[in-house]
């Protein structure tokens, strides 16, 4: 029995949208289609205003933009995270500064108050695995009447703001709670990920959620970004294409960042089926392989719901106790020769090669490599059957006790 470690769902319903797009819209790039979700995020969240973009990398770069951050700025980020976290800053010329991490894979506030100096603009705190990071502390930091008075505006929204932009690498929780909030509307900013091995999938992907304070017109600055991420074009192909509408401006320096309706109809099929089916179904997975697990003393279960905090269930991210990463390998190994799909995320960012080249050391972020070492992800998908889960685990422990 082959069992992959990633599967989109492409259903009845996915193809049905998919087919009303491309036969009776007349329209395939972005268009009501797009907008059609941009709602449907917006309701399922809670947000003020929402954006789809063509990525969750270009959505955070096109924020850092919209805030005004560039060359000489700093930006705090963990240094365990896929390196989107990193390169939406460098690709704008800002300066990355990672921190260590918690036991829960989510970014050390505490680590954060260290590294904070007067070019610091933004944090991106990573919801990793879809478990949402302590915003209540990182917000407590950074209204610091100390570090108030250290943050240097240079921009009028970053006068407006006043503090330092909190952007939210959501990416993997679209549908988790943080202390009975949920992910979307904890940060100024908080962007998702449609990739296609997201809980919800458009392809390629991402949506933006804007809820910035009362200093802020939040719709006012959505029809910026919607402008800003179409080359700053005020008005898009499908609005100008409708009759008498062909008249437009450029109004700022953009950038290509919109999503096309053909990739926003298969999120919209998507979306209406998460909270009732999707989500249920995938903590049904995350139940099973606790259940199975906890009995074995080698396995560190993943934190998936404490108190009023709630995982998307995105990842699985199980360790194993006492392993080094070699051994962690050698078990991976045995687990794909039986054909079961598992991953490890992610190899830190200070030991891939750009990063190292950088001057980024791993031993500088010890909690980071310890929780990399032995970490191994299972597969979480809609679909997976109880027959297969039960194979999984069956591999998973022999591999183990192979070592």
């Amino acid at each position: 029995m082959k069992i992959p470690f990633s599967l989109p769902v492409i259903d009845t319903d996915v193809i049905n949208e998919m087919m009303d797009t491309l036969t009776n819209t007349g329209w395939l790039t972005t268009g009501p289609k797009t907008r059609a979700l941009e709602d449907e995020i917006k309701k399922f969240t809670g947000a003020k205003e929402t954006l789809c973009v063509n990525s969750w990398t270009s959505g955070a770069m096109l924020i850092l933009r919209w805030f005004g951050v560039g060359p000489g700025d700093e930006v705090i980020i963990p240094a365990y995270t896929y390196s989107a976290t990193a390169l939406c800053v460098m690709n704008i010329g800002a300066t990355v500064v990672m921190v260590d991490v918690k036991d829960d894979f989510t970014i050390d506030p505490e680590k954060i108050k260290k590294a904070i100096t007067p070019r610091t603009k933004a944090i991106i705190p990573v919801d990793l695995g879809g478990w949402p990071c302590d915003y209540n502390r990182i917000y407590s930091i950074i209204n610091d009447p100390e570090f108030l008075l250290q943050f240097t505006p240079t921009t009028e929204r970053q006068k407006k703001l006043n503090r330092i932009l909190i952007l939210a690498d959501a990416a993997h929780s679209l549908g988790a709670y943080y202390e009975g909030k949920k992910t979307g509307i904890n940060a100024d900013i908080s962007i998702f990920s449609f990739h296609s091995v997201k809980n919800v999938t458009t392809g390629e992907g991402g949506g933006i959620c804007i809820n910035l304070p009362k200093s802020f017109n939040n719709h006012e600055e959505l029809t910026f970004l919607r402008a800003f991420s179409l080359n700053g074009q005020n008005k898009s192909a499908y609005e100008k294409d409708q009759i008498g509408g062909w008249k437009y401006d450029i109004i700022d320096q953009g950038m290509k960042a919109n999503m096309p309706d053909l990739c926003a109809s298969v999120g919209l099929a998507q979306i209406r089926k998460y909270k009732n089916i999707f989500l249920p179904d995938r903590r049904r997975i995350f139940d099973y392989y606790t259940d199975h697990l906890k009995q074995y003393e080698w396995a560190i279960i993943p934190s998936y719901e404490i108190n009023s905090s709630i995982s998307s269930y995105h990842l699985y991210l199980l360790r194993i106790k006492g392993i080094t990463e070699n051994q962690r390998d050698k078990m991976i190994d045995s687990i794909s020769k039986a054909e079961v799909g598992v991953n490890v995320h992610y190899t830190p960012m200070p030991m891939l090669t750009l990063f190292k080249n950088r001057g980024y050391k791993i031993e500088d972020y010890p909690k980071t490599f310890e929780l990399y070492q032995n970490e191994i992800t299972l597969p979480v998908y809609n679909g997976l059957t109880e027959e297969q889960l039960k194979r999984i685990v069956k591999v998973l422990i022999k591999a183990y006790h192979l070592l």
